[in-house]
C-alpha cells in the first residue's frame, strides 16, 4: 500500500504525467473563458430593466455571479477533463514500472468518458445523500472518508483493471480484496480533501490504483481470481 502510494507520488515528475496535468488545467481554463464569455453574450443581449443604471446593476451582478459560478466549477471541471485523460497516465506508470506487460486494451473515448461521468456522479449524488450525516460532528469525518473511500477505491480500480482484465475478471480480484481497495480508496478521498492538490487528485488516484492493482493481481497470479489480457 505504501510503495504504491509513494511510486505514485515519485512519478509525479514524469513529463508525461506533466503533459496531462497542464493540458487538463488548461482546457479547464479554456473552459472557464468560454462560460464568462457565454454569460457575458447573454447579459448583453438581454435587457431586464428600462432604466439604464438598474440595467447597468443587474449586468454587474450577473457578470459577478456568473464568475463566481465558474471559479466554484473549475475544480470540477479539472477533475472531469483529466479523468478523461487516465489512459495516458496509466500508459506512463506502465512504460516506466511494468515494461513487461502487453499493450492494454484500447479503451474507445466515449467509454472513458462514460467512466468518468460515472464516477463524477456517483461522488456526487452520495454525498448529497450523506450530507445529514455529514453535519454530526465526529460523525461526518468517518462518513465522509468512508462513503469515498469506498465509492474512488472501486471506481477508480475498476477503470485501472479494465485495461487488463475483463469485466468479470476485475469484479473478481476486487471482491477478493475489497478491504485493502478500500484502504486505497480513502487515501485517495483524503487527496480530494487537500485543497489545490485535490485538483491533481485524478493522476495520483490513477497511478496509485494502478500500483496496487498490478501488486494485487501478480500476488493473485497463481490463483484463479482473473486473467490478464
Amino acid at each position: 500500500m505504501f510503495a504504491a502510494f509513494f511510486k505514485a507520488i515519485g512519478q509525479f515528475p514524469d513529463p508525461r504525467i506533466q503533459s496531462v496535468v497542464w493540458r487538463g488545467v488548461l482546457y479547464s481554463m479554456v473552459l472557464f473563458f468560454v462560460l464568462i464569455a457565454l454569460a457575458g453574450w447573454g447579459f448583453g443581449a438581454t435587457r431586464a430593466f428600462e432604466a439604464a443604471w438598474a440595467e447597468w446593476i443587474a449586468d454587474a451582478l450577473g457578470w459577478g455571479a456568473a464568475v463566481v459560478a465558474a471559479v466554484v466549477l473549475f475544480p470540477g471541471a479539472v477533475l472531469t477533463i483529466l479523468s478523461l485523460m487516465l489512459d495516458e497516465i496509466a500508459e506512463a506508470v506502465e512504460t516506466r514500472h511494468y515494461p513487461d506487460l502487453p499493450p492494454a486494451r484500447s479503451q474507445p473515448a466515449m467509454e472513458a468518458l462514460v467512466a468518468g461521468l460515472k464516477l463524477s456522479g456517483a461522488v456526487m449524488i452520495w454525498n448529497v445523500l450523506a450530507l445529514p450525516l455529514y453535519l454530526v460532528p465526529g460523525l461526518n469525518v468517518f462518513v465522509f472518508y468512508g462513503l469515498n473511500g469506498y465509492l474512488l477505491g472501486r471506481e477508480y480500480f475498476e477503470l485501472v483493471a479494465c485495461r487488463r482484465l475483463d469485466p468479470g475478471g476485475a469484479k473478481a480480484l476486487w471482491r477478493a480484496r475489497r478491504g485493502t481497495i478500500w484502504t486505497g480508496g480513502v487515501v485517495v478521498a483524503m487527496l480530494l480533501s487537500i485543497p489545490l492538490v485535490n485538483w491533481l487528485m485524478p493522476v495520483m488516484a490513477c497511478a496509485f490504483m494502478l500500483h496496487l492493482f498490478e501488486g494485487l493481481r501478480r500476488a493473485a497470479a497463481g490463483g484463479q481470481i482473473a486473467t490478464a489480457r
